[in-house]
């Protein structure tokens, strides 16, 4: 395997990685459930009863691993999905199912 390549699987099991924990799970789902526009920190943690204090390290993680997306609005954080890095790591998991053996159908991985 060539450095390019280590370096990929690298980043994506980072990615994995952070979303390995049920509450940042949880939070990019939500965030996907509300894209494009996202939601202010408050509301994120509204809805999934999440305590700020937690919160706050949960969408670091994510963040640092480029699956969310934040931007500054007056005083409040609005938190969004990094749909393309997460179009990215499905394809990654995907492309081998999907060429080599057929094994999954590309059809059922965009179904939704």
């Amino acid at each position: 395997m060539n450095c390019e390549a280590d370096a990929r699987i690298t980043r994506f099991a980072d990615m994995l990685s952070a979303m390995g924990a049920e509450p940042r799970l949880r939070i990019v789902r939500l965030l996907l459930a509300a894209h494009p526009g996202g939601l202010v920190v408050g509301e994120i943690g509204a809805e999934l009863g999440i305590p700020n204090s937690t919160l706050s390290h949960h969408l670091e993680k994510l963040k640092n691993e480029a699956l969310v997306k934040v931007r500054r609005e007056s005083a409040f954080l609005r938190y969004t999905a990094n749909h393309e890095a997460l179009q990215e790591l499905l394809a990654f998991l995907y492309a081998e199912c999907c060429t080599r053996n057929k094994v999954v159908e590309p059809e059922a991985v965009t179904c939704c």
